[in-house]
């Protein structure tokens, strides 16, 4: 595989959406970001914690590109949010059901009187929505319940906002507010070669130097290689689905599950022939504090198989 030419790693890839929002140290950029979508309705988040994912009774291969939130704003009021960002078929409709278990998660034993805490659901979207996509004027979207007779929100804790990125095409001289500019990093960061005159401040100062990926272990290199292929061929997979007019059932069939399972078969079957190098990268990334599944998911090795793993 040849070495990646680019400067800075892509967003939607699944490695670099954890390194940008997924981690501890840079929850900064989160807050900062969320802050630009919610602060009208929640007011500025001071704090957030990443929520176990386990505790929401997903499958492992649900869980890769979500992360569930649980913030915090000045007034001490909390709420939930769930960061999505991949590109999948029957997305609102798994939009609607990944959305229910922070919902569910708010249960609690004995009296209680089913007060919930706010849930978002938040899709920073690489595609446009097929039922969407000759509206070009609207990529910011905001829903709610809705009662059709009242045209009034019926309902206001449950709101889903979809960012279709595709759509957003200011260039770096139209920037003028802050939320501009983090769609502008967020849909070009893969291509850009410099950080900016334009996004000077201090938090996008972090943001290009967490993305750079010169300043990448060999490991999280491999990683990250190996992430945005998988992206890459996937959403070419995908799209020329579309292009040819198929329909969306027929898409989850011939191109996610054949190319997918195709793609991981191939990816999984030359891991398989490094079995060793596979145990001493699961070693190197116990040892440097990384999730047993997320150790699972870069290197095709069992959960069992990862806690076992020792040193040859």
């Amino acid at each position: 595989m040849s070495r990646i030419k680019d400067k800075y790693i892509s967003p939607f890839t699944d490695f670099g959406f954890k390194k940008l929002f997924g981690t501890e140290p840079n929850k900064d950029l989160l807050i900062d970001f969320l802050n630009e979508l919610l602060k009208k309705d929640e007011g500025s988040i001071i704090d957030l914690t990443f929520l176990p994912k386990e505790q929401l009774g997903r499958a492992y291969d649900d869980r890769r590109a979500i992360f569930d939130i649980y913030c915090e704003n000045q007034h001490h009021e909390k709420f939930i949010v769930e960061l999505q960002k991949a590109k999948q078929n029957y997305f609102k409709d798994r939009s609607i059901y990944y959305s229910t278990f922070p919902i569910q998660n708010q249960a609690q034993k004995g009296e209680w009187n089913f007060q919930l805490k706010s849930v978002y659901t938040i899709g920073i979207l690489d595609f446009v929505f097929e039922e969407d996509k000759d509206n070009s004027d609207i990529f910011h979207h905001e829903v709610q319940l809705f009662d059709k007779q009242t045209e009034k929100v019926f309902y206001d804790k449950l709101t889903y906002i979809y960012l279709e990125m595709p759509k957003f095409n200011k260039t770096e001289e139209q920037l003028t507010s802050h939320f501009d500019k983090w769609l502008y990093v967020l849909k070009n960061l893969e291509d850009l070669t410099r950080r900016p005159a334009k996004l000077q401040e201090k938090i996008f100062r972090k943001l290009f130097e967490e993305a750079e990926i010169a300043n990448y272990s060999d490991n999280e290199y491999e990683e990250y290689e190996e992430s945005l292929k998988v992206y890459r061929d996937l959403k070419n997979a995908i799209d020329t689905a579309f292009d040819d007019g198929l329909l969306e059932g027929e898409i989850k069939g011939k191109a996610e599950g054949k190319i997918e399972g195709k793609l991981e078969g191939k990816i999984e079957g030359k891991l398989e022939g490094k079995l060793e190098g596979k145990i001493e990268t699961a070693i190197k990334m116990k040892r440097k504090g990384y999730q047993i599944a997320d150790i699972a998911e870069v290197t095709g090795l069992s959960i069992d198989e990862i806690k076992n793993a020792r040193s040859q």
